[in-house]
C-alpha cells in the first residue's frame, strides 16, 4: 500500500468516525419514532441483526431496523424484493428511504463498516457469487460500506446473478477510490432517499 493509499484510509476511518457519530445523535429523535411504530406494528424485535461478511472475509452482525414480519428467524436469509409480502407497510416506508439503515451506523462506530464501501452479503451467497466470480474477494480488501457506488448505479440485487453484475460497479469503485469519489456516492444516495427510491 503506497502513502496516498494510506492517507485515505486514516482519512476515511476519521471522517466515518466522526459523520456516524453525529449522524447517531441527530437521526435519534427518527430512530426512537420508527422504533415506536415498528413496535407497534406487530410482535418481533425492533432491531434485526444477522451474520454478514465484512474485510478480510471477517464475519460481524449487521444491524438494521426491522422491515419484515416476524417469524422467529424462518426465511430471513431470503433475499427481499420489493413486493415482497414479508414487508410490513412500515417497512416499505423505510425501505424506500433507506431508513432500516440507520442502525448500520452502529456498525461503523464499532469499526465493522464504513460510510462507503460494498455492501455486505451473507456467507452463503458470497460462496454462490466467489464460485462465479473469484473477483468478489477483492472486495474484502476492505470495510463494507452503508451506502457504495453498486448500490447507487445498479441499485438493489434480487438474486445472485444481479450480485454479480453489481460486482462490476464496485470494483470500478475500489480501482478509483477517492474523497472526491466518496461524496458523488453520497450525492447520489441523497437523491435516492430524498425521492424515496430505495426498495
Amino acid at each position: 500500500m503506497n502513502s496516498k493509499d494510506r492517507l485515505l484510509n486514516i482519512l476515511k476511518i476519521v471522517i466515518d468516525y466522526i459523520v456516524a457519530f453525529i449522524f447517531s445523535v441527530l437521526l435519534l429523535p427518527l430512530a426512537l419514532i420508527l422504533g415506536l411504530a415498528i413496535k407497534l406494528s406487530g410482535d418481533g424485535p425492533v432491531i434485526f441483526s444477522q451474520q454478514r461478511v465484512g474485510k478480510s472475509g471477517k464475519k460481524f452482525t449487521l444491524y438494521k431496523f426491522r422491515s419484515m414480519h416476524y417469524q422467529n428467524g424462518e426465511g430471513l436469509s431470503l433475499l427481499t424484493g420489493s413486493n415482497d409480502s414479508r414487508i410490513t407497510s412500515v417497512g416499505r416506508f423505510m425501505r424506500k428511504h433507506k431508513f432500516d439503515e440507520i442502525p448500520n451506523f452502529i456498525n461503523v462506530l464499532k469499526g465493522e463498516m464504513s460510510l462507503i464501501g460494498p455492501r455486505p452479503e451473507q456467507e452463503h451467497f458470497v460462496e454462490q457469487i466467489v464460485s462465479k466470480a473469484p473477483r468478489y474477494r477483492k472486495l474484502q480488501e476492505v470495510k463494507p460500506g452503508i451506502t457504495s457506488w453498486g448500490q447507487v448505479k445498479y441499485g438493489y440485487a434480487s438474486d445472485v446473478s444481479q450480485m454479480i453484475k453489481r460486482l462490476e460497479y464496485d470494483l470500478y469503485y475500489l480501482d478509483n477510490r477517492s474523497l472526491w469519489f466518496d461524496l458523488r456516492i453520497v450525492f447520489h444516495t441523497l437523491v435516492i432517499i430524498l425521492r424515496g427510491k430505495g426498495i
